[in-house]
């Protein structure tokens, strides 16, 4: 076995252009194995290469302890 991580699989730039933040409609750029929000830093992972774009299943941006905190930065409201 190789102790060579893997890499990242592919997401298609056409889907990717397609596909928005579903809390801030915002575009998302790919970082690693997650799509990452450009407003609000949320990080969506990508698991066999299919993007889970559910808030539940999203990674906090660093500093933010809730999702009301990031909402309530953003200007959201609960």
């Amino acid at each position: 076995m190789s102790d060579v991580p893997a890499a990242a699989p592919a997401i298609d730039p056409e889907l990717l252009d397609l596909l928005r933040c579903p809390l801030t409609r915002s575009r998302l750029r790919k970082e690693g194995d997650f799509l990452v929000a450009e407003t609000g830093g949320l990080r969506y992972p990508i698991r066999d290469g299919i993007p889970v774009m559910l808030i539940e299943e999203a990674k906090l941006p660093e500093g933010v302890a809730t999702l009301e905190e990031l909402k309530a930065s953003l200007g959201m409201g609960t």
